[in-house]
Parts: C-alpha cells; sequence; structure tokens
C-alpha cells in the first residue's frame, strides 16, 4: 500500500477510534452510576482525608444508590494515590480525595513527577477547609509563639512533618522564616505517624489540620500554641491566632477535596458534585466536622480549579525561597 494511502487510513481508524471512545463515554454518562465508585486517598489511614472519605462513603452510596469504597494508597506525600487516580479511567468511578493544597504543592517540589495535576486532574468539588495548629508536646516550656521563636534560638526543636514537601512542612517553613524562628524538620509518611511521635515526645513541634489534631489537644497531649486562620476558634477557646501573634496575614491550612482524571464527561462531574455536596452538607456530617474544627466548603469543578491554579502560584514562592526539592 503506498505510504499516503497507508498514512490516510490510519488517521481514519484512529479518527473512528477517538469518535467510538467518545460515544462509549457518553453512553456511561448516561448511565452512571452503575457500579461500585472508588474514592482513593493518597495518605494512610485516620489522618483528615481519610476522615472525610469514610463519613461521606455511606451518605454517597445511599443517595447514589451504589456502593462507595474508600481506598488507601499512600506514599511520596500522596502523590503515588494521585498518580493512580491520574492514570485511572475517565469515567467517574475513581476519584481521589486530598489535600488539595498539598497537591498543588507537588509540582514546586518535586523536580519529576510522573503527572501534572493540573493537565491530567480536574476538581470536582472542595468539601472541607481545616485550618493548621501550631502545637507543642507539654514539655516545651512555652505557651506563645513569641516564647517558642526565643526558645527556639537556645535550643534545639524538632519539628515533625507529615512529609517532605507537604503542606505542613511549606507552612512550617514560611512560619519559621517569617518568625525568624530556628528548628529541625523531621518528616514524616503521614499525619497520623506525624501525631503519634509529638504526642510521645520525640519531636516537640507540629503543624497538623485541625481536624486530625484537635483530639490529642482535648485530651492534654498536645499543647496548642495558634490557629493559622484570619479568625479566632471559639472551639478552642481564646487561642490567639499565628497572624495576632507577629506574622501578619499568615494563613494556611488543610484543605479536602474530590478530582478525578481529566476527561471525565462534563454530565457526569456535575452529577458527582451534586452528590458530594449533598453528602458533606448533611446536618450530621457537618456538626461532626464542625465539633472538630472543619468547615465545610464546596465549589463548583471551576471554582475547584481556579483555587488549585492559585495555591500552586502561592506556595511555589515558599518553596523556591526555602529550596524545597525533592527527586
Amino acid at each position: 500500500m503506498p505510504l499516503i494511502r497507508r498514512t490516510a487510513v490510519l488517521a481514519c481508524l484512529a479518527t473512528l477510534g477517538a469518535l467510538a471512545n467518545t460515544s462509549a463515554l457518553a453512553q456511561n454518562a448516561a448511565d452512571w452510576p452503575a457500579k461500585t465508585l472508588r474514592i482513593v486517598v493518597p495518605y494512610p489511614p485516620g489522618g483528615s482525608s481519610d476522615i472525610i472519605a469514610r463519613s461521606i462513603s455511606q451518605v454517597m452510596a445511599e443517595a447514589l444508590k451504589q456502593s462507595v469504597i474508600v481506598e488507601n494508597k499512600p506514599g511520596a506525600n500522596g502523590n503515588l494515590g494521585a498518580d493512580f487516580v491520574s492514570k485511572a479511567e475517565p469515567d467517574g468511578y475513581t476519584m481521589l480525595l486530598c489535600d488539595v493544597g498539598a497537591l498543588a504543592i507537588s509540582p514546586s517540589v518535586y523536580t519529576k513527577l510522573s503527572f501534572d495535576p493540573s493537565k491530567d486532574l480536574r476538581g470536582v468539588t472542595m468539601l472541607a477547609y481545616s485550618p493548621h495548629l501550631l502545637v507543642v508536646h507539654p514539655s516545651v516550656p512555652v505557651s506563645n509563639l513569641k516564647e517558642l521563636v526565643a526558645y527556639s534560638k537556645k535550643n534545639d526543636l524538632n519539628f515533625a512533618v507529615t512529609a517532605t514537601g507537604s503542606a505542613p512542612h511549606v507552612a512550617g517553613v514560611a512560619l519559621e522564616r517569617a518568625a525568624s524562628a530556628r528548628w529541625q524538620y523531621i518528616p514524616y509518611k503521614g499525619g497520623v505517624t506525624a501525631i503519634q511521635d509529638t504526642v510521645a515526645g520525640q519531636t516537640q513541634i507540629l503543624m497538623n489540620g485541625m481536624l486530625a489534631t484537635l483530639p490529642h489537644v482535648q485530651s492534654g497531649k498536645l499543647k496548642v500554641l495558634g490557629v493559622s486562620k484570619a479568625t479566632r476558634m471559639p472551639l478552642i477557646g481564646d487561642v490567639p491566632t499565628i497572624a495576632e501573634q507577629g506574622v501578619p496575614g499568615f494563613e494556611s491550612g488543610t484543605w479536602q477535596g474530590i478530582l478525578v482524571p481529566r476527561g471525565t464527561p462534563e454530565a457526569v462531574v456535575q452529577k458527582l458534585n451534586q452528590a458530594l455536596i449533598t453528602a458533606i452538607r448533611s446536618p450530621e456530617i457537618r456538626s461532626r466536622l464542625a465539633g472538630q474544627g472543619a468547615e465545610v466548603v464546596t465549589m463548583t469543578p471551576a471554582e475547584q480549579d481556579q483555587f488549585f491554579s492559585k495555591e500552586r502560584a502561592r506556595w511555589a514562592t515558599v518553596v523556591k525561597a526555602a529550596n524545597i526539592k525533592l527527586d
């Protein structure tokens, strides 16, 4: 067969294949959901994302009349699970529930990523926001940020982070630089072990999402010095914000949201958006999260994508200034 004709035939076949795939996706969108849905949490069990995923899964299952399972795929600061979802079939049955802020940081921290979150994933909705709590082990003789900064200049302090390049890590770096403090970062493979070691006194300082950290403050196992929110949180009494303690404008936190593979049909994305918002806004879940310091925050898919872009640009400057790089 002449080269020109062969090229034309191959192009025609490729076009037909693409049309067939588009038609199949459209049909699947019309029938969605027709099978079990999977929420992938790219962190170990027990953290903020895992707590929220398990809270909404049953409510979603009842609303959609399909099973909804939660699957933990931890590793590489959430990138293993995110990569898995980015390469999944774009049919709306595999979702990523993660710290969207941390996902936005990854492109600045990692010199090599096997996926591009901006190109390979798209937002469905944000679910909740949990401000970071700045806490210390009770043995550290300080009661506020000013005292902690002064103490850090005369004593060795280990700052536990959920992972190198994670949102709490980068927030800790931003705080250290802004407050002229000094501490050493100890990376962990997840928030649960970082909290456990700080509770045990093996590390002395921690910044982590309020949702997973507050129970240990309430039990007296950790001492809270500040909250990284624009306003104080009545749930933790009269604890001042970090901004009030000499770091104007400082705000950070854990943003849990849902993303799906790029190419997921718009109709499915919209159905998912509605189902997720209904679940997270249910009185029981909203009340439960509020009691642990997490605020329900929902968005349209477009709003979440815009948020992701802003977070990516925001933290890129901090990462560059601190020279945080991983292969």
